[in-house]
């Protein structure tokens, strides 16, 4: 009998853990997706700005500011737009994951629901059994 528990215990206990083992991949990956994407968007908004500052720096009178500064609006307002989508898809990214981990979830709730059906199928049958002797 104690066997049986021990066995039912350590069977649980391995699922368990590579059902954790499952989720920290997936977070990780994801961790890993979205970190990647905003040091891109970093570095391409940084190059962004110092080509602009470049330029900036070789103006001399008012003209050449004139016609460098509607460069300087473009500029900004690309790296604004890089940083938004990023955002979004690192929040994608993250509903992405989440919805894998409740997947992952929802069947260890199942596989548990049907062995305690199981457990509880076993019991009432012990149970007639003994009760007709």
């Amino acid at each position: 009998m104690y066997q049986n528990i021990n066995e039912q215990f350590a069977a649980t206990a391995r699922q368990f853990a590579d059902t954790a083992a499952q989720v920290n991949r997936l977070a990780l990956a994801s961790a890993e997706k979205t970190i990647g994407l905003q040091l891109s968007t970093i570095e391409q908004n940084t190059n962004a700005a110092f080509a602009f500052w470049g330029e900036l720096a070789e103006v001399r009178d008012i003209d050449g500011l004139k016609a460098v500064w509607p460069k300087g609006v473009q500029t900004a307002r690309e790296s604004i737009e890089r940083s938004v989508a990023a955002g979004q898809e690192a929040f994608g990214q993250a509903v992405a994951t989440n919805e894998a981990i409740a997947q992952l979830a929802k069947g260890q709730l199942e596989t548990v629901r049907a062995k305690a059906e199981d457990a509880v199928q076993d019991a009432a049958r012990a149970a007639s059994g003994k009760s007709r002797k």
